[in-house]
């Protein structure tokens, strides 16, 4: 049996104190098998393969077809490389760019003679001013300060502490591998320099408020114009503002002034709304006054035109016939002055014994008004 002990008795593997292991081995202390030895092993491994070398244990040509396969192998992965999605292959052949390949499997000389490099020419990276984040620069939650970086000098010589990040992809990725030796390094110390002197040509108070955005966009594109001039082919996508603060020192002083402003617009804002409405109020009072006045003048005017022309033609009829219109007036203005008194008329020649009576109530009452006025 293959697999008896020395002493020849049967059966495939022997149990108890006295019987060997699978492996052929000795019993142990312990009655179970024990696993044999590596080097051993790989000593027969070794034997056998250079039995079946020198006695021909392979035929020569399988021996041919797998070195052959073997040679095919070395030879794709020496002259082929893989460019992935996010990536720009740039063939340099003794140190000489010679060409850009898009994504996908291309082949090339082995090294020495290609070297291939593989920028990720899609993906966003991030540096950051001021800050350090724990993010690695994917602006991670603990955020330590760096204030040689982030305090710079205003226009009106305040001190202002701003961090900021800058968002930025590789443009051409020929320039960006060889016409600057650290990228990363550059793209900060320009983002640096950029926002230095735009916050120095400008007053602390709209950096603060109002012109956030347009300091984003004026830092971004210096930062744009200064890397275009070194030839790094940096496409710099954004410049965003974490923080705008005055100094830790003065920033309680610079919060009480920021609540007054705020009081001052809110009342201004006020003022402007009642102005909005009482001007217009007044000035439609006025045109009212005005379109008033108007038609109290045509009326006068009409009034006056037309008693002239009344007068005028009484005037023409007067001189055609002048002791007619005369009498004619004099008829009408007694008329107009006696039409409204109360007249007694006493015929003296019926009633010679009609006692004339004056009654003064009546002409109290009469004169009571005028009196009172």
């Amino acid at each position: 049996m293959p697999w008896s002990n020395q002493s020849g008795s049967g059966g495939g593997w022997k149990s108890g104190n006295g019987g060997g292991g699978p492996w052929g081995q000795g019993p142990t202390g312990g009655g179970g098998g024990q696993p044999p030895d590596l080097e051993e092993m790989l000593k027969r491994g070794q034997d056998k393969v250079k039995q079946v070398m020198h006695g021909g244990g392979i035929p020569g040509p399988l021996l041919l077809l797998i070195g052959a396969i073997a040679i095919a192998v070395i030879g794709w992965q020496a002259f082929t490389f893989r460019v992935n999605p996010d990536e720009l292959g740039v063939v340099m052949r003794f140190g000489k760019f010679v060409g850009k390949y898009p994504p996908g499997l291309h082949f090339r000389w082995p090294y020495p003679i290609d070297e291939v490099r593989l920028p990720k020419v899609t993906r966003q990276n991030i540096i950051e001013v001021g800050m350090r984040s724990s993010g690695g620069g994917r602006l991670g939650n603990t955020v330590r300060d760096e204030r040689a970086e982030s305090l710079m000098l205003t226009g009106d010589e305040n001190i202002v502490d701003i961090d900021f990040v800058v968002l930025w992809r590789i443009k051409d990725a020929e320039k960006y591998l060889f016409n600057i030796q650290n990228p990363d390094t550059t793209v900060k110390e320009v983002a640096e320099s950029a926002m230095r002197e735009v916050v120095g040509e400008s007053k602390i108070q709209p950096i603060l408020t109002e012109e956030r955005q347009k300091t984003e966009e004026a830092v971004r594109q210096l930062i744009q114009k200064t890397l275009d001039e070194y030839g790094a082919g940096i496409r710099i996508d954004q410049v965003k503002l974490q923080k705008v603060d005055p100094p830790q020192e003065v920033i309680d002083a610079f919060r009480d002034v920021q609540a007054a402003r705020a009081d001052m617009e809110r009342l201004q804002n006020e003022a402007y709304g009642y102005a909005n409405k009482v001007v217009p109020e007044a000035r439609g009072d006025a045109q009212r006054i005005l379109q008033s006045a108007e038609g109290y003048k045509q009326q006068v005017t009409n009034d006056a035109t037309g008693q002239t022309s009344r007068f005028l033609q009484v005037y023409d009829q007067y001189k055609n016939a002048p002791d007619v219109t005369r009498k004619r007036m004099f008829l009408e203005t007694m008329e107009r002055v006696l039409g409204n008194t109360d007249k007694i008329i006493v015929d003296s020649k019926s009633g010679s014994g009609v006692v004339p009576y004056l009654s003064l109530d009546e002409l109290q009452k009469r004169k009571s008004p005028e009196g009172d006025n």
